[in-house]
């Protein structure tokens, strides 16, 4: 017979097993199997009478460049301190878990409604950014949440945790810090998004993004001096994509160097058919900003076509140079040295303009066009233009105004001294077709105009 003193260790041993089963190790939380159990008690006490509860999830917001900077101990010193702040907030009776990475997950029996899960959301974002002391420094992070409530959002524990992460992944779309919970037209909301991340993967397998050119002018003779690319993008099923659409996808999902690797290799073949004193303006995006591999990557692209870096400018907005600093200095410092000349796109509208003006070398500045809009009915664009243009001059930078619709908007920027436009008063976006006989018909050039004829 088993010895009582055996029985006891085996005991011990298996409540041993049991809590390491429902435990995440670096946190002292429960795991997933504690919160489908929680889920599971919840709904069998209200079987008869389904009340409704909410599961939450939290995502800390880019903690992954945080774990890859300050390494894997300051990572899981961080989400210990978040494991402390949640389990030191959750009302009685809730539960919070860690499921995944910086993943943590609530059941919350008494929040039977939006509002009320917004506003737990609300105090659980507020508490994730406070600083996280890691001894020698603090670092801080945000949060997004998603939300799920029985019985609307699923009836056990894996539904509404798959609706809760496709809340959350509306959350993390819509940028960080945001609460959503989740409804039928949100879930409609994500496939549609699921969908078009889908078909743009495949587009861009296929080569089937487009680049179309606008052309750029000298205000003071009309005459093209430049292109610059813009993606266009006709799905067979989804139809016309609007630019602003996708390529922020492509930017969020992780795919944006393939995608801009593919238009510049387009534009820059495209270009070689153009009278060499033509230049081609090209868009950086702030993803690309961040990666050191970006200067040679164009440098690469620009060898194996055979185009002249001297005639490539780089458009980047001051939003992108600030997402990376020092990375983005680099990346331009290279690419100047190659020949690339840089202009700063959409100026004014982003954050600390004369600050990066002073920080960084370019080449132009791009007036947005929510100025030029307004040259000719609001005095303060009018003067806000005119400074732009008195600092560029004193600066040596060239300018060019984005967005020109009219005649009257295009002698107005004329008499103000400015030197350059692009906008539907001059050309819309075309195929490279149509733009070889738009300079056909308005730029003479003999060794063209032969090109063309052939």
């Amino acid at each position: 017979m088993m010895k009582s003193a055996d029985t006891a260790f085996l005991t011990v041993g298996q409540n041993e097993l049991q809590a390491m089963a429902y435990t995440d190790p670096l946190t002292g939380l429960g795991n997933r199997n504690r919160m489908r159990d929680k889920v599971l008690q919840i709904s069998s006490e209200r079987a008869s009478d389904p009340a409704p509860f909410t599961i939450g999830i939290a995502n800390l917001d880019s903690f992954k460049p945080i774990n890859d900077l300050f390494g894997s101990a300051a990572g899981d010193e961080i989400l210990c301190q978040v494991a402390h702040r949640l389990r030191a907030c959750i009302p009685d009776g809730a539960l919070v878990t860690r499921h995944d990475g910086d993943e943590f997950a609530f059941v919350l029996p008494l929040i039977f409604e939006r509002a009320s899960a917004e506003k737990f959301g609300q105090m659980i974002r507020e508490i994730l950014s406070a600083p996280y002391d890691l001894g020698d420094r603090n670092v801080r992070l945000s949060a997004s949440l998603g939300f799920a409530i029985y019985p609307f959002a699923g009836e056990d524990c894996e539904e509404l945790l798959k609706s809760a992460e496709t809340a959350l992944y509306r959350s993390k779309r819509r940028g960080r810090g945001q609460i959503t919970v989740y409804s039928r037209e949100i879930a409609q909301e994500m496939k549609r998004a699921t969908q078009l991340e889908q078909a743009l993967r495949n587009a861009i397998i296929s080569d089937a993004i487009d680049v179309h050119f606008q052309p750029i002018v000298s205000l003071s003779n009309n005459q093209v001096v430049g292109f610059e690319a813009l993606a266009r993008w006709n799905d067979p099923d989804l139809g016309f994509v609007s630019p602003g659409v996708f390529v922020p996808l492509a930017e969020e999902r992780g795919f944006i160097d393939a995608l801009s690797e593919a238009l510049l290799r387009k534009a820059a073949e495209a270009a070689l058919s153009w009278p060499r004193e033509l230049f081609l303006s090209f868009n950086l995006s702030s993803a690309q900003l961040m990666d050191p591999g970006t200067s040679s990557s164009v440098l690469s692209i620009l060898g194996r076509v055979g185009f002249d870096p001297h005639r490539l400018e780089l458009e980047i907005t001051e939003t992108a140079v600030m997402s990376s600093a020092d990375t983005a200095h680099r990346i331009i410092a290279d690419l100047r040295a190659a020949g690339v000349r840089i202009s700063l796109d959409d100026f004014g509208t982003g954050q600390s303009s004369l600050g990066r003006l002073r920080d960084f070398i370019f080449d132009k500045i791009k007036i947005d066009r929510a100025f030029v809009s307004r040259i000719n009915s609001d005095r303060a664009s009018e003067h806000i233009i005119k400074a732009i243009l008195t600092m560029c001059d004193g600066l040596e930078l060239e300018v060019v105004a984005e967005g020109i619709e009219d005649y009257a908007e295009a002698v107005k920027l004329r008499m103000l001294g400015c030197g350059m436009g692009q906008g539907y008063h001059f050309g819309r976006p075309a195929d490279g077709i149509a733009t070889l006989r738009f300079l056909h018909e308005n730029y003479y050039d003999p060794a063209m105009a032969e090109r063309v004829s052939a």
